[in-house]
């Protein structure tokens, strides 16, 4: 049989976890059908699941459908959870992407869109709810194809010709042969699929289970099972614990065979080869390629993690915006870190951090919805009440023009000196580190030891402390000792020279302090226009013309779109609730990071000194009489050894 892993992806409340349910039940997999409403769905196991009625944590479902055997993984819903969405896509051959025909494209279906061709994973859309009332499917493929891509076509069980045209359209040498011969062969489409030139849509309504056996048609006929390598090779996709508290590392096995006891990550053993399905599972002696499992036995692994021959994953794109301290009651503190530390074992976003001075800990999180389950987990899981304080904003800072940093590192019988050159990025390319330096300058093992360092810590701003993004560092120029350097030396230096880099400019004022930013869409009903619009003014936001949204339930509603910072938006969804009585509606998606728009009251308030950081210092070491020495970083350009390149 053919085999194939699919993850689950929608907006929440767009019906995805009913469509998982509908699918097992069409191929016999499930009896009777769950309700998420009810709390019964096979694929929301988890007691937080049902009583929220949202997927919280990703599930895996097995079914067979006539040739296709099919890895099913369901993956929240909500976008405080899409870190661990994200988690998933490194592991998928194909994604289905449903979508409410009701609510159409929303925020966060378009950021799902955009991860989906991060990682380029082929997609199958599901249109759901197309039983609800005035439903034109014309006008949904319509916003499909201009909102998310134009590859978007219709596919209708065996009647895949009408919809040749539009699918040749997509590549100029399929259309060159379409328009030559009149047909298109299976083959080419299962080709143009896999490389996302066109993403099918289905439609129907998964509740009522309509549409949903074409849908599994489709899965069968125009998927392709990758080819796999002989060696072994795995890719960790999530960490869990069991109901027992037993750690399981979830892969992918991407080649060879996985067999129970083998040896895995640092002499440890694989215990167990689990296959869940839902709560339950089996297990088995070996997993072939292809397979996806839950291990017992690991305890450093985490999600990203390739084994064997498997790469590592990409560097995850979403990151946490809001920070909070734990208040732990009654309960002892290090007993409360133990447990955060378990958590962000399986959800290494949420950045545990722990101040013996301040005896405090703090951790990142997306927004409030993660935050209360956080809550509601450690009580259930580990017994502890606890509550979280005031959140505050995760600062970003970066540079807007180009500065050469230099870092000199010279005690007695040591020696290094490095120069970088700091180049700003666009928004969101993060930090890219390169070399540019001649080997007859500095050897090949001392950049090598450049790079590492520039990789190993998180790098901080000289504004307010806050890690530093969006910047290309290249090491350019530098000199070693053949007697006196070795490599924690250049680790110094090249610490010193980022830090040193980032005070000439801010005293150039070229430093710029960067904080996350929401898209947001504002639905209001048309005399509640100017109030919103006000609002939005009023929290530094900007917005697009409004746009009539149509008569929905007896209200003429009104769509607002537009950005606006994290911190001035924050709490405003209930604000939206009270003056519009229940009947406007505020969705949120955090859309990266852009210049603060309070800079310098942030800064004044933060009353971060660079140079009294000693653990991030910008001064450097020189030596002089047998001895060394150190040196302000604005006193390093007159000392270096080696002249500036730039």
């Amino acid at each position: 049989m053919k085999q194939i892993v699919a993850g689950i992806v929608a907006h929440v409340d767009a019906g995805k976890t009913t469509l998982s349910e509908a699918m097992l039940y069409r191929s016999g997999e499930l009896r009777k059908l769950g309700r998420v409403d009810k709390g019964d769905a096979f694929l929301d196991p988890d007691e937080l699941e049902k009583k929220r009625g949202i997927t919280i944590f990703s599930h895996q479902a097995n079914l067979k459908y006539n040739d296709l055997k099919l890895s099913l993984l369901d993956t929240p819903g909500h976008v405080d959870f899409a870190s661990q969405t994200e988690q998933v896509m490194s592991v998928l051959d194909y994604a289905i992407l449903v979508i409410s025909a009701t609510d159409g494209v929303q925020g966060y279906t378009r950021t799902l869109w955009h991860l989906l061709e991060y990682y380029q994973v082929p997609t199958f859309i599901f249109v759901n709810k197309m039983d609800a009332d005035d439903v034109d499917k014309t006008v949904v493929i319509k916003q499909l194809q201009t909102q998310l891509a134009s590859g978007c076509v219709v596919f209708n069980g065996s009647d895949i010709e009408k919809s040749y045209e539009e699918i040749a359209m997509q590549d100029d040498d399929v259309l060159e042969r379409f328009l030559d011969g009149g047909k298109i062969s299976d083959e080419t489409i299962q080709k143009m699929i896999k490389s996302r030139q066109i993403f099918p849509c289905y439609f129907g309504s998964a509740l009522k289970v309509a549409g949903v056996d074409d849908f599994l048609a489709g899965l069968e006929h125009w998927t392709t099972e990758p080819g796999y390598q002989a060696d072994f090779a795995a890719k960790v996709f999530k960490i869990s614990h069991d109901d027992k508290g037993e750690r399981l590392t979830w892969v992918r096995v991407t080649g060879g065979v996985l067999p129970n006891k083998a040896v895995l990550v640092k002499n440890q053993k694989a215990n167990q080869l689990r296959i869940y399905d839902g709560a339950k599972f089996t297990t088995e002696p070996k997993i072939k390629a292809g397979g996806v499992c839950a291990i017992t036995g690991l305890t450093d692994t985490y999600p990203g993690l390739g084994l064997g021959q498997a790469q590592n994953s990409l560097k995850p794109t979403i990151q946490p915006v809001l920070n909070y301290a734990l208040n732990p009651k009654e309960n002892d503190i290090h007993t409360c870190l133990t447990a955060l530390r378990e958590l962000e074992d399986e959800d290494p976003q949420l950045h545990v951090s722990w101040s013996s001075h301040l005896q405090e800990i703090r951790i990142q999180v997306m927004g409030e919805v993660q935050l209360e389950i956080l809550q509601q987990l450690l009580l259930k899981r580990f017994n502890l009440n606890v509550d979280f304080g005031e959140g505050s904003i995760l600062y970003k800072e970066t540079i807007t023009q180009n500065i050469e940093g230099v870092g000199h590192f010279e005690p007695l019988r040591h020696y290094s000196e490095v120069h970088l050159l700091m180049q700003p990025l666009p928004a969101g390319s993060g930090l890219v580190f390169d070399t540019d330096c001649s080997l007859d300058v500095m050897a090949s093992n001392w950049q090598h030891q450049v790079l590492t360092n520039l990789k190993s810590k998180e790098h901080l701003g000289v504004l307010t402390g806050s890690p530093i993004t969006d910047m290309k560092i290249t090491l350019i120029n530098g000199r070693a000792s053949n007697v006196h350097s070795v490599g924690g030396d250049f680790r110094e230096a090249t610490w010193r020279a980022v830090r040193q880099g980032l005070m000439i400019s801010k005293q150039n004022n070229d430093c710029q302090l960067l904080e996350p930013w929401y898209r947001f869409r504002l639905e209001v009903t048309q005399d509640q226009v100017g109030r919103g619009m006000n609002d939005i003014q009023k929290m530094s936001g900007a917005f697009d013309a409004p746009n009539i949204s149509g008569e929905q339930a007896g209200l003429n509603l009104t769509t607002i779109t537009g950005f606006a910072p994290v911190s001035e938006m924050q709490g405003y969804a209930q604000t939206v609730n009270s003056y519009t009585h229940g009947q406007g509606q505020l969705e949120s998606i955090v859309d990266g990071y852009r210049p603060c728009h309070n800079a310098e009251e942030i800064i004044s308030a933060t009353d971060y000194d660079p140079v009294s950081d000693l653990e991030n210092t910008p001064d450097s070491v020189f030596c002089a009489h047998g001895a060394g020495y150190p040196v302000a970083w604005d006193e390093v350009p007159s000392m270096a050894h080696v002249g500036y390149m730039n």
